[in-house]
């Protein structure tokens, strides 16, 4: 019987890792009338408007009753002061997204990095921070940390001390069946984690050693996780991203031709411990 080699992955999403044909990585290929008929994203920012590249003031916003004559003409800037204006709004409006514990500042530097990084993939060690605690912090049934303890106590070769190749597919079903790693808890909704990454695009997971002693074994699990920091057509006519100027802001500087900033891939890993024994429940 061939004895599973190491490492190894067991598991990887449908979902690709570096799928820069999804939705969500397009970028500057929308027109202005596209914007405003097929998303309704007549009214942007606060501070500028992008489609006649004018600074607005405090009474040309649709609140005021006297918007509709003071709207367009304010102080005429360039593209790309227009694009620097709304990244800088960008960011303030992340702010109510990240309110608080150690993740709180990578919204802005994702922006930053959206803004500066041509769509070069994004990497911080916050990021495998987060996804770390989030792995060992989730004691539910659908844990997939859980789900591979239980799976690799069931189909170990205890009398051999050894896991078959044949017996590979065990792992990957347990954690088919689990729910892998995503940051929509509540308190993702305001420490930052939510609007960085919230959902995931893919992940694989690979066991990089197995200790099989006696009754008891020691495996070395390494998770590989990435997002998209993008939008697509299906997330901006949702109302619930649609009513904030934060989104809003955000698909036009993606989508525009005019701007064009290209979205990026947000790469985390982390590796973590699994034990058991032969005897546990």
């Amino acid at each position: 019987m061939t004895v599973l080699q190491l490492p190894c992955t067991i598991f990887k999403t449908q979902k690709w890792m570096d799928d820069y044909s999804a939705s969500d990585m397009h970028c500057g290929d929308l027109t202005e009338a596209q914007l405003k008929s097929q998303y309704r994203l007549d009214y942007i920012s606060d501070r500028v408007d992008p489609w006649t590249l004018t600074r607005r003031s405090s009474m040309d916003r649709p609140q005021s009753m006297f918007c509709c004559n003071l709207r367009g003409q304010g102080e005429k800037i360039t593209r790309q002061q227009c694009a620097a204006m709304l990244f800088d709004e960008f960011r303030s409006l992340s702010r109510k997204f990240s309110l608080y514990g150690p993740y709180r500042h990578l919204i802005e530097k994702m922006i930053t990095h959206m803004q500066n990084g041509n769509g070069t993939p994004f990497h911080d060690v916050s990021l495998d921070r987060a996804l770390k605690e989030h792995i060992l912090n989730d004691k539910t049934d659908n844990s997939s940390r859980l789900r591979l303890k239980k799976a690799l106590i069931l189909s170990i070769d205890w009398k051999n001390r050894r896991y078959s190749e044949i017996a590979k597919g065990k792992l990957n079903e347990a954690i088919s069946r689990g729910r892998l790693p995503k940051f929509d808890s509540f308190q993702d909704n305001y420490n930052g984690m939510g609007i960085t990454v919230h959902d995931t695009w893919a992940t694989h997971i690979i066991i990089k050693s197995l200790q099989i002693d006696n009754d008891h074994y020691r495996a070395v699990v390494h998770y590989k996780v990435q997002d998209h920091f993008g939008l697509d057509s299906d997330d901006i006519l949702k109302t619930k991203f649609s009513q904030f100027h934060f989104f809003r802001i955000w698909f036009v500087l993606q989508r525009y031709n005019q701007f064009g900033f290209k979205p990026f891939m947000t790469n985390m890993a982390a590796t973590v411990e699994i034990t058991g024994g032969r005897n546990e429940s």
